[in-house]
C-alpha cells in the first residue's frame, strides 16, 4: 500500500538537484525464497555491457562548521511537530481498535437492513396479486416469483400486468413506484456489502502474503553467515563519496572485516563497469543506490542488481526505485486487478501532514517519511515493519552526515543479513528541516524573524539599514558542511547586502516564500506564518522550479502558475544563482553551460519569471567551490534592481537603445513588427505620467521627428571634430522636441581603465577556473584585434583620438542608437567568430552608460540587438563573456515581440534581459489585385457558361502571362505555358479543368494571411484591428457578421447579448456559445495590450514581471495573452510532445510521397532538415518529429512523462528504407536542446550499426562508405556553426554585395555549417568531409515555417541558410554527376493546412501576396520609417533567394518597381520616411538586372541607376 501514495507523488524528492531522465522496463523483482548462503557463488553471470553517457557527479571533502552549529543540530528535534505528532499516535492507537469495531457494527447493521427491504420488497408482491382474479394468470406471492415470472412466462407476465393497470391504476402505480425505490436502496446495499467482501478478501490475502513472506525470510533474519556484502552506488551525490567510503573504512574496522561495503559513482560504471559488475555479483547482500538518473546507467544497473535479495534505492529513476525489495515489502507494481490504494489508517496518517493544497503535497509527504516509522508501529504484520525499516533507513540517509550513514548500513545488516550486537549503532542525528544560519554564530534559528532578531543586535550590517536578500539553501550542502554556503554569506555582506539564508530541502520552497517571507509591496499578508520577515529580493541557489524544487521539475508548467502567484504577491526581484553541480567549471568555461544543468539554472527558473541568472561557482574534481567574481556581478545587479525601487523614480536614469543594422538599408529606428517611432512617443508619455523626468516633451510630439533626429549624429564630419559638434546638430530642433543632443567623448585611457579589473585580483576572487586573467585583459585582447586604443580607423573616433558616444536627452532618458559591431563592408563579423570583440567604440559605448550616463537601467528597445550576441561562453556568463562585461550591473529590460521566444532566450541567459513581450500587428488577408483579380472575375464568369463564354478563353490566357501566373499554375510538366494560338489544339475539358486549378489557386491566394503594418506598444487594437485578429483566428469557424458583432459591443456584453444582436438567441448551438465565449476572451485580452506599457514602467521599478509562454495568438491560441509578460520557451526534456509527434510524423509521410511523386516512386537517400530554435519552441519540435519519422523511430518516455530515448522502429513494421538526415541546427536550438542533439546523435549512431540491408537503411550504407574512404566519425548527422557563434554569413555577404554566385555563397554556408555536435566530446568538432559527403547524397531539404508573420520573403535566415544548403547540395551532386535541383519541400504549421510545398511555389505565392499586394504595401508605407524598412529588407531577400534558389522572378521586380518607384506618391513617401531604405529598393533592384536575375530593359535600368545616384547625393548631403 506504500507504493500507492508514494508513486501517485512526484517521484523526485528532497534535498538534491536532479532531473528523472529516463526510466527502463525493469525486470520483475526477485520472488526466490534461496538462502544467502545457497546464493553465494552460484547466481549466473550475466554479459557485460557498458553503458551511460559520461556525467559530472558531486563531491565534497566536508570542511567542519562551527562546533556549536554541530551540537545545535543534535539537539534539535523540532519539538512541536514531534509532540503533536505523539499526540496523534495515542489518538490513533484508539481510533484503530474502535474503527475496526465501528466496521464491523455498520457491516451487521447493513446486512439486517438488507434483509429488511427484501422483506418488505416479498409482501408488496404478495399483496399487490393476491386477488382471484390475478391468481388465474399466475401466483405470485414474492419478488422471486415476479423475477422469474418475467424471465419463464413473458406473456402471462404481460398479461398479469395489463389486468391489474386495467382493474385498480393507483395499485398498479404504487406497485412501480415503492418496488423502484426499494429495489434502488438494496442495490446500494447490496455493492456496499460486495465492496466490503472484497476488500477483506484483499486484506486476507495479504495478510497470507505476510505469513509466506515471513516464513521464507526467516533465514534471512538473525543468520549465522560470517559476513554482509554490500555495494553503494551514488549518482547526483558525488559530493558525499568521500564520506561514504569512510563509513566503509569504518564499518570494515568496527565489524572485523563483516561488513564489507563498495562504493562507487555512476561515473565509474561508465568508465569501469568491470569492477562495479564484479561487486554486485560477488555474493552481493545488499545494493543501496541513491540519486541515479541517466539513461544508460539505470538500464545497466536494473539488470546487475535483480537477483540481489535486499535492495535499497532513494531519489532516482522511477523505475530503478521499483525495484526496491526490503524483506516482503516492495515498490514493484502489484498484479493488476489487485486492489491498489493505502488503508484508512495511512490514509489518516497522511492527511495529518501538509496544508492540503495541490502544491504542498511534497511538503507534506517529506513530514510523513520523518515520523512514518513512529506512526506504522501501530498497523500489524510483517510488510510494515519493512516498510518502517526503509522508512527508518531513508531517515538516517536524508539526514546524511558519517555517523548516520554509518548506522544505517548497520541496520540494515542487522535487520537482513546477520545481527551484529557488537557493532555499535546509534539514534539518527536529526537537523532541522529548515532554518537559518549564519557563519558568526552556532545557532541554528527556527525562523527567519529570530534570525534577524538575532541579526539586527550581533549581525556585521546590522543598523546600516543595508537591504535585505533572501538566499535559499540546500539542506544537504548544509548537512555536508559546504564551504561554499559560508563563504556566499560572508561575500553578501562584504558588498553591502543582509543575507537572510535559509535552509531548504528543495521541494518546500514556495511555501517558505509564501509562508516566512513578505515584502513592503506586499498587499495581502494574511497567509505568512510566525516567524516571518520582509526582504527587498530573493535568490535560489537551488534552481528547479520554484514549486517542488528537483520534484517540480516534473510538471514544473503546470505548477509554475502557483509560483507566478506567490511571486507576483511578493513583487520583487527572483533570481536564481547557484553553483554548477552537474559539470565542472573547466568544462563550463570550455563551452559553455551543457545540457541538464543549463535546464536546473535556466529552462526550468524562467517558466516561475526568474531573471538574471548567475552562475556562482561550480565543481572541480568531487569539490564545490565559489567564485567569488560571479558573486560580486550577483551582488551588484541585487543592489541595482532594488536601487530602481527605492530611487525616486524622477531621479531614476534610464538609457533606452534603439538599432541600426545592417548599416546604410534604413535601419535606424526600426524592431521586428514594432513602429519604434511611435512607440517611443507611447514610452516617453507612460514614463512623464510615472513622474520621470523626460524633459519637455510636447504634446504632440511625433516619434519620426526623433528617428530623423538620430539618424542626423551620425555624421562623420561632425564627429571628427568632437562630442561638441555633435551636440550642435539640429539645436532649434531639438528644442522644439524637449529635449537636447547628448554627446560625450571616451578618451582611450578613460576606455581602458574601464575595461580593468581591479589590479588586486587574484586567485580569491577568480576561483578555481582554468586560467588566472591579467587585471588588463579585456583592452589587452580589444587592442589584439582592432589594434592601439583611439587609431583614427576605428568607428566614431573624433580628431583627437577619442570615442563619440551621441544620443538624445529628454530629462534623465537618454536614447540612442546600438553601435555597429565591427568595420565597415564587415559589420557582422563580430557576431560569429568567438575569440573576436566588440570594437572599441562599441565597448566605449555601453562603459559610458553605465559610468558615464550612470545609468539606473537600460531599456532595449524591440528585437533585436546584438550586447547578447557578443563573444562569450554560449550559456552560463563567465567574467570574460563581453556581454556580462558591457552590461555589468545594469538592469537590463528588454522589449521583445512575443511570438519570438526563441532569440528572446539569447536576451535572457546572455544579456540579463527581463522581457516585457510585446504584441503582433493584427492580421490581414491578401485579397486580390490588379491582374489577379481580373483574372478570377473572368475564370468565374467562364465556369459559369463555358459554351457561350468562350470568347473569354484569349482574355485569360493573356491575362494568366501578364500576371506571371504560368509558374505558380503550369498546365502541363511538358507545356506549362499556353498562348492564344494553342487554344485550337486544346479540348474544352481539359481547359475547364485548368481554369478550375487556377480558380482554387487564386483562392489561396486570396485567403492568405500577412502580418498588417506593425504594432505601436502599449496601443489596444480599434475595431477594426479587432476584426482582423479575431477574423484570422477563427476563420470559416464563425460567421463574418457575428465577428463584428463582437468587436463592436462593449466589454460587459455577455454570450448571450451578442447571440442576441446575431440573432442566434433562440437556439444557439453549444459550439457558436463557446466560440463566441472564446472570442469575447480574446478581445479582453486583446485590449490588455496597454499592459505592454505598465510592464515597462513595473520593470523599470524593480517589480516583479510575470512569465508566460511565448508564441502567437493564430498557432498557440489566447494562452499568449495578454503581452507585456515575461516570455519563456518549453522544457526541453518534453520534445517533441505527442502533438508535435503526430504532426510532424504526418508532414514527413506528405514529404516522402511528394519525393516519390516527381521521382519516379524512388525513396530520398538523404533528406536535410533545418532545426531551428524558433519553430521547435513554437511547435513542441514538429521538425524533430519529421526527423524522427524519416529516420525510422520513436519517442521513448520515462515514467514521467519525460522522452529518454528515441528508439528505432523495426524494418518489419516501418515497410520502408530508413532515409538518412543531415540536421542543420540554428545556433539557438544547439545550445537550447542539447539533450535533443544528444539524444539524435545516439540514434544515428544505433541507426548506422543496425545489421540491416544496405538498400533498406541509407545511414549504414552512407555511413560504410565514409568508414571505407577513411573519414572519421562518419556518423555525425547534426551540424551547426562552430561552439558559440550563430548564423551563415551568407545574408551578410548578400547585403554587402561581396559575392559572385550562388556557388560561393553555397561554400560559405559549408564552411560555416561543417561542426559536428552530439554526445560525449563531440560539441563542435570541424568535420566538412562527412558534411560534404552527406551533401552529395542529399535528395531533398526540408524547412518549417511556424508563423504568419515570419515568412520564406520576410526574413534573410530562410535564404542564407535553406537557400544557401540546398546550393550546397546541388555543387556537391554536380561533383559526383549528378545533375538537377534538389527538391525542397517547405511545411508551413501555423495553419490547419501543413502539406508540405515547393520552394518556388511558397516564394511565388508569398511574393504575390505580400510585397506586391497594395494592401500590404499601402500598409507598410503608413508605417512610415519602419514600414519603409520592412520593404526594403524584402527586396534585399528576394536577391537572396535569385542567387541561393535560382529562383525566376521577373514578374517580382516588375510589379514591386510599379508599386514603389513608379507610383510617385508611394516613392516620395517612402524617401521620407527613411530615404536610406528607398535608396536600398533601388540599389538591389539595379543589381538584380546587372547580375541577369531580372530582365529589365535598359531604359528602365537608366532610370532607376539615375534615381539611386540622386538618393546617394541627397543622403551624401544630410545634416
Amino acid at each position: 500500500f506504500f507504493f500507492f501514495f508514494f508513486f501517485a507523488l512526484p517521484p523526485i524528492m528532497l534535498g538534491q538537484a536532479v532531473v528523472v531522465l529516463r526510466g527502463p522496463t525493469p525486470p520483475p523483482p526477485p520472488t526466490s525464497t534461496r538462502t544467502l548462503q545457497s546464493t553465494r557463488g552460484s547466481r549466473t553471470r550475466r554479459t557485460r555491457t557498458s553503458g551511460g553517457t559520461r556525467k559530472t557527479l558531486l563531491s565534497h571533502r566536508p570542511l567542519p562548521l562551527p562546533l556549536p552549529i554541530q551540537r545545535r543540530c543534535r539537539r534539535l528535534r523540532c519539538r512541536a511537530l514531534e509532540s503533536r505528532t505523539e499526540k496523534f499516535l495515542s489518538d490513533l492507537e484508539k481510533e484503530s481498535e474502535l474503527a475496526l469495531a465501528k466496521r464491523d457494527e455498520e457491516k451487521r447493521r447493513k446486512t439486517e437492513e438488507l434483509e429488511g427491504i427484501q422483506d418488505e420488497l416479498d409482501a408488496l408482491y404478495e399483496v399487490t396479486f393476491r386477488g382471484k382474479e390475478l391468481k388465474r394468470i399466475a401466483s405470485v406471492t414474492s419478488a422471486e416469483d415476479f423475477r422469474k415470472l418475467g424471465k419463464e412466462d413473458p406473456e402471462a407476465f404481460k398479461d398479469l400486468m395489463d389486468v391489474l393497470r386495467e382493474k385498480d391504476a393507483k395499485v398498479w402505480k404504487d406497485l412501480q413506484t415503492k418496488s423502484h425505490t426499494l429495489s434502488l436502496k438494496k442495490m446500494e446495499l447490496e455493492a456496499w456489502l460486495k465492496e466490503e467482501q472484497a476488500r477483506e478478501a484483499v486484506a486476507e490475502e495479504e495478510e497470507e502474503e505476510e505469513e509466506e513472506g515471513a516464513s521464507a525470510e526467516g533465514f534471512l533474519l538473525g543468520s549465522q553467515a560470517g559476513e554482509a556484502n554490500i555495494v553503494c552506488v551514488v549518482g547526483f551525490e558525488r559530493f558525499n563519496l568521500s564520506l561514504y567510503k569512510k563509513v566503509a573504512k569504518d564499518l570494515s574496522k568496527r565489524s572485523a572485516g563483516r561488513i564489507r561495503l563498495q562504493v562507487f559513482s555512476d561515473q565509474d560504471i561508465e568508465l569501469h563497469p568491470e569492477k562495479v559488475q564484479s561487486a554486485l555479483k560477488d555474493s552481493c547482500d545488499i545494493f543501496f543506490g541513491s540519486l541515479l538518473f541517466d539513461y544508460d546507467t539505470v538500464t545497466w544497473l536494473a539488470e546487475q542488481v535483480a537477483d540481489i535479495p535486499v535492495r535499497f534505492v532513494f531519489e532516482s529513476d522511477l523505475s530503478l526505485m521499483s525495484m526496491t525489495q526490503v524483506g516482503s515489502f516492495t515498490m514493484a507494481m502489484k498484479d493488476p486487478g489487485k486492489k491498489a490504494g493505502p488503508p484508512p489508517a495511512v490514509k489518516k496518517i497522511l492527511s495529518l501532514f501538509g496544508s492540503g493544497r495541490e502544491e504542498d503535497r511534497m511538503v507534506g509527504y517529506l513530514s510523513m517519511l520523518k515520523f512514518g516509522p513512529k506512526l506504522l508501529k501501530y498497523l500489524p504484520g510483517q510488510k510494515v515493519r519493512h516498510l518502517r525499516n526503509w522508512l527508518n533507513v531513508y531517515n538516517y540517509w536524508n539526514q546524511a552526515g558519517s555517523s548516520n550513514v554509518s548506522s544505517m548500513f548497520t541496520l540494515i545488516v542487522n535487520e537482513y543479513v546477520q545481527k551484529m550486537s557488537d557493532v555499535e549503532m546509534e539514534q539518527v542525528t536529526e537537523m532541522p528541516s529548515q532554518g537559518c544560519i549564519h557563519p558568526a554564530t552556532g545557532e541554528i534559528f527556527e525562523t527567519p524573524a529570530k534570525y534577524m532578531e538575532w541579526y539586527n543586535k550581533a549581525g556585521p550590517l546590522a543598523g546600516t539599514g543595508a537591504p535585505k536578500v533572501a538566499i535559499l539553501l540546500y539542506r544537504k550542502h548544509v548537512l555536508t558542511e559546504q564551504q561554499y554556503i559560508l563563504q556566499l554569506i560572508r561575500h553578501f555582506e562584504q558588498d553591502g547586502l543582509i543575507p537572510v539564508p535559509i535552509f531548504i530541502n528543495g521541494v518546500e520552497a514556495h511555501t517558505v516564500v509564501r509562508d516566512i517571507l513578505t515584502t513592503k509591496y506586499e498587499k495581502d499578508r494574511g497567509s505568512l506564518k510566525k516567524g516571518f520577515v520582509e526582504v527587498d529580493a530573493i535568490v535560489s541557489t537551488i534552481g528547479f522550479p520554484l514549486v517542488g524544487g528537483p520534484a517540480g521539475s516534473i510538471e514544473a508548467g503546470r505548477q509554475s502558475e502557483v509560483s507566478k502567484e506567490i511571486l507576483q504577491s511578493k513583487n520583487v526581484p527572483y533570481v536564481v544563482a547557484a553553483p554548477l553541480l552537474i559539470q565542472d567549471i573547466e568544462s563550463w568555461d570550455r563551452m559553455g553551460m551543457t545540457g541538464l544543468q543549463s535546464i536546473v539554472l535556466y529552462a526550468l527558473p524562467e517558466l516561475d519569471g526568474a531573471i538574471d541568472t548567475v552562475a556562482i561557482g561550480g565543481l572541480v574534481a568531487d569539490d564545490i567551490f565559489l567564485i567569488p567574481e560571479r558573486v560580486k556581478r550577483l551582488t551588484s545587479r541585487l543592489h541595482k534592481w532594488i536601487s530602481l525601487r527605492n530611487k525616486p523614480n524622477k531621479d531614476s536614469k534610464v538609457a533606452v537603445l534603439l538599432y541600426g543594422f545592417p548599416p546604410g538599408v534604413g535601419a535606424t529606428g526600426t524592431a521586428a513588427l514594432l513602429n519604434v517611432p511611435n512607440s517611443l512617443v507611447s514610452l516617453l508619455k507612460t514614463l512623464k505620467d510615472e513622474g520621470y523626468d523626460v524633459g519637455s516633451i510636447p504634446d504632440d510630439l511625433n516619434g519620426d521627428d526623433i528617428i530623423e533626429m538620430i539618424r542626423s549624429l551620425d555624421n562623420p564630419r561632425a564627429i571628427s571634430a568632437g562630442a561638441a559638434a555633435v551636440n550642435e546638430i539640429g539645436e532649434k530642433r531639438m528644442e522644439k522636441l524637449g529635449g537636447s543632443v547628448s554627446a560625450s567623448e571616451v578618451s582611450p585611457a578613460q576606455l581602458r581603465d574601464w575595461l580593468t579589473f581591479p589590479r588586486s585580483w587574484g586567485p580569491t576572487e577568480w576561483g578555481p577556473i582554468p586560467f588566472l586573467p591579467d587585471a588588463s585583459i579585456l583592452a589587452q585582447k580589444v587592442e589584439s584585434q582592432w589594434g592601439n586604443l583611439g587609431n583614427p580607423s576605428h568607428l566614431s573616433v573624433s580628431g583627437e583620438g577619442n570615442y563619440v558616444v551621441s544620443g538624445l536627452q529628454f530629462g534623465n532618458v537618454w536614447i540612442g542608437v546600438q553601435p555597429l559591431l565591427g568595420v565597415e563592408g564587415d559589420p557582422m563579423r563580430l557576431l560569429f567568430e568567438r575569440d573576436l570583440t566588440p570594437h572599441p567604440q562599441y565597448a566605449a559605448f555601453y562603459s559610458w552608460l553605465q559610468n558615464g550616463f550612470e545609468a539606473d537601467a537600460v531599456l532595449h528597445f524591440g528585437t533585436h540587438g546584438t550586447v547578447e550576441w557578443l563573444p562569450g561562453s554560449p550559456v552560463g556568463n563567465t567574467g570574460l563573456s563581453w556581454s556580462d562585461v558591457l552590461l555589468g550591473n545594469l538592469p537590463n529590460i528588454y522589449v521583445y515581440t512575443a511570438n519570438n521566444p526563441s532569440e528572446s532566450i539569447i536576451a535572457k541567459r546572455r544579456g540579463y534581459g527581463t522581457i516585457v513581450s510585446h504584441n503582433v500587428p493584427p492580421y490581414g488577408r491578401s485579397g486580390l489585385y490588379k491582374q489577379l483579380a481580373i483574372l478570377k472575375d473572368l475564370i468565374s464568369d467562364f465556369r459559369e457558361d463555358p459554351v457561350s463564354s468562350a470568347m473569354l478563353k484569349e482574355t485569360i490566357v493573356d491575362t494568366m502571362a501578364a500576371a506571371g501566373l504560368y509558374a505558380d499554375c503550369p498546365y502541363t510538366e511538358e507545356k506549362p505555358k499556353i498562348t492564344v494560338s494553342d487554344l485550337e489544339d486544346i479540348a474544352d475539358s481539359d481547359f475547364i479543368g485548368y481554369m478550375n486549378r487556377v480558380f482554387t489557386y487564386l483562392q489561396v491566394v486570396e485567403n492568405r494571411l500577412f502580418s498588417e503594418g506593425l504594432h505601436v506598444i502599449g496601443r489596444a487594437p480599434d475595431e477594426e484591428g479587432m476584426y482582423k485578429y479575431l477574423s484570422a483566428y477563427f476563420g470559416d469557424r464563425m460567421p463574418d457578421d457575428l465577428v463584428k458583432a463582437i468587436c463592436q459591443a462593449k466589454g460587459e456584453h455577455t454570450v448571450e447579448q451578442i447571440l442576441e444582436r446575431y440573432g442566434q438567441a433562440e437556439a444557439p448551438t453549444t459550439s457558436i456559445s463557446e466560440e463566441v465565449e472564446t472570442a469575447l476572451s480574446i478581445r479582453n485580452l486583446l485590449m490588455k495590450n496597454t499592459e505592454e506599457t505598465r510592464s515597462l514602467v513595473r520593470a523599470l521599478n524593480g517589480e516583479y514581471i510575470p512569465s508566460v509562454a511565448g508564441g502567437d495568438l493564430l498557432r498557440d491560441g489566447p494562452g499568449v495573452l495578454p503581452t507585456g509578460r515575461n516570455i519563456h520557451a518549453l522544457d526541453p526534456y518534453r520534445m517533441p510532445s505527442e502533438a508535435a509527434f503526430q504532426r510532424g510524423t504526418s508532414a514527413a509521410k506528405q514529404i516522402i510521397a511528394q519525393h516519390q511523386d516527381q521521382n519516379n516512386g524512388e525513396f530520398p537517400e538523404t533528406c536535410a532538415v533545418a532545426l531551428w530554435g524558433l519553430d521547435s519552441i513554437k511547435t513542441k519540435g514538429d521538425a524533430v518529429a519529421i526527423v524522427l519519422h524519416l529516420v525510422g523511430a520513436k519517442t521513448e518516455r520515462d515514467s514521467t512523462g519525460r522522452i529518454a530515448r528515441f528508439e528505432l522502429i523495426p524494418l518489419a513494421e516501418l515497410g520502408r528504407p530508413r532515409i538518412d538526415v543531415v540536421c542543420n541546427m540554428s545556433g539557438i536550438f544547439r545550445d537550447t536542446f542539447q539533450n535533443v542533439v544528444d539524444l539524435l546523435d545516439d540514434l544515428f549512431a544505433r541507426a548506422a550499426e543496425s545489421d540491416e540491408p544496405l538498400e533498406m537503411n541509407f545511414i549504414r550504407k552512407h555511413t560504410e562508405e565514409m568508414a571505407a574512404k577513411g573519414i572519421d566519425r562518419g556518423t555525425s548527422r547534426l551540424f551547426s556553426n562552430p561552439s558559440g557563434d550563430y548564423g551563415s554569413m551568407v545574408n551578410e555577404r548578400v547585403g554587402s554585395s561581396n559575392w559572385e554566385d550562388g556557388t560561393e555563397l553555397g561554400d560559405t554556408w559549408v564552411s560555416r555549417n561543417a561542426f559536428s555536435y552530439g554526445k560525449g566530446g563531440e560539441k563542435g568538432n570541424a568535420r566538412p568531409e562527412v558534411l560534404e559527403s552527406l551533401l552529395k547524397t542529399t535528395d531533398r531539404v526540408v524547412q518549417e515555417i511556424d508563423s504568419v508573420e515570419y515568412g520564406l520573403t520576410d526574413i534573410q535566415e530562410y535564404y542564407a541558410n535553406t537557400g544557401a544548403l540546398r546550393k550546397a547540395a546541388e555543387t556537391a551532386r554536380n561533383s559526383t554527376g549528378r545533375k538537377g535541383k534538389v527538391g525542397c519541400s517547405i511545411v508551413e504549421c501555423f495553419g490547419e493546412e501543413t502539406s508540405p510545398k515547393e520552394l518556388e511555389d511558397v516564394l511565388r505565392m508569398e511574393y504575390r501576396s505580400k510585397l506586391l499586394n497594395p494592401k500590404w504595401a499601402d500598409a507598410m508605407v503608413s508605417q512610415g520609417s519602419g514600414g519603409a524598412y520592412e520593404i526594403s529588407v524584402r527586396m534585399t531577400s528576394l536577391l537572396g533567394w535569385n542567387a541561393t534558389a535560382d529562383f525566376e522572378s521577373d514578374f517580382v521586380y516588375d510589379q514591386a518597381i510599379e508599386t514603389y518607384v513608379d507610383n510617385e506618391e508611394v516613392a516620395e513617401a517612402l524617401k521620407k520616411a527613411n530615404p536610406q531604405a528607398f535608396a536600398n529598393i533601388l540599389k538591389r533592384s539595379i543589381e538584380a538586372a546587372r547580375r541577369g536575375f531580372w530582365n529589365a530593359d535598359e531604359e528602365q535600368i537608366e532610370k532607376l541607376t539615375e534615381m539611386y545616384n540622386e538618393m546617394d547625393k541627397l543622403l551624401e548631403g544630410v545634416d
